[in-house]
């Protein structure tokens, strides 16, 4: 496989957007945050032709395991979550042009039932990014309580409270879970009202990835941090893929706008790109864009 190519099923959300923004040149170096297998990567390391200054970032061992054609070509990988690795860097002193962080779950995560984050594909019931560590989602449901779960539900899955609450009560009434059929099945049945073409247990496996994966709390943690990681003139890009995820980096870019005389970065463009950008990957009709540049 080259570095241009892809893994099957594995398309790189929002890649022409990512590149018109942040505008890659010869010999800039790139941080990838997310690494997953490659997909942006590739495009921006075919632009930039420095692999030696290339570190790529990601929390599963499966996706690190895939990318070695950057690796043999003197890329570095680091496999640990988007924040400590952004820690790392900065203690030992390295700086970028580049940052770019796909805050996405990729579709080889959700297309391998072995692990747990599609209702669409009977699996283990886990949704660990790395599941070298953690909590399981099976484990976390086996001894979650219902006010817990009710309240994970609808701050993480933005479903109406009443909703979340009784969907919250079926999955705790259900009893131990190790299948994603098992708990896609009970929201199912626990679901009112007409369908939509929405299934019902999107918003509560999102809400339950979340949690488990600690995801919300990590980009708060990285925020602060990307300015530390450009070089003057770096630019940065943040692909979000929900209102909450995109909301922190929002307020977080906002407040950078603001900031007047002590602003470290700004905004790359006034507007947002957006996944309907990608006509021919439905996956990422959710996903937002925003970049900016360090002063």
């Amino acid at each position: 496989m080259s570095i241009k190519e892809q893994p099957p099923h594995h398309v790189p959300v929002l890649l022409q957007a990512s590149l018109e923004l942040l505008q890659p040149a010869y010999g800039e170096s790139y941080l990838d945050l997310t690494a997953g297998y490659g997909g942006h990567a590739g495009a921006f390391l075919d632009k930039t032709d420095n692999f030696t200054d290339a570190v790529l970032v990601d929390r599963d061992q499966l996706a690190i395991s895939q990318l070695t054609r950057f690796t043999e070509h003197g890329a570095v990988t680091m496999h640990t979550d988007f924040v400590s690795a952004a820690r790392q860097l900065i203690e030992h002193g390295r700086t970028f042009d580049i940052v770019l962080a796909d805050l996405g779950v990729s579709s080889p995560q959700l297309d391998l039932s072995e692990r747990g984050f599609s209702f669409t594909h009977s699996g283990p019931l886990d949704m660990r990014m790395d599941t070298s560590t953690g909590q399981s989602a099976s484990d976390y449901l086996n001894q979650v309580s219902v006010d817990e779960l009710a309240d994970v539900i609808h701050r993480y899955g933005e479903e109406p409270r009443a909703r979340a609450r009784r969907y919250a009560e079926a999955i705790t009434a259900h009893g131990s879970y190790q299948t994603t059929e098992e708990l896609s099945q009970t929201i199912v049945d626990a679901h009112r009202g007409p369908r939509t073409k929405k299934h019902p247990a999107t918003r509560t496996f999102q809400a339950i990835r979340i949690m488990v994966n600690d995801e919300l709390r990590l980009v708060e943690q990285l925020l602060p941090l990307i300015p530390e990681l450009l070089n003057p003139g770096g630019r940065v890009g943040i692909i979000s893929f929900h209102s909450l995820e995109d909301r922190l980096v929002k307020q977080y870019l906002h407040e950078q706008r603001d900031a007047g005389y002590e602003a470290e970065l700004e905004l790359l463009a006034g507007t947002p790109r957006f996944g309907t950008e990608d006509v021919h990957n439905p996956r990422a009709r959710s996903a937002t864009l925003r970049a900016a540049v360090k002063k």
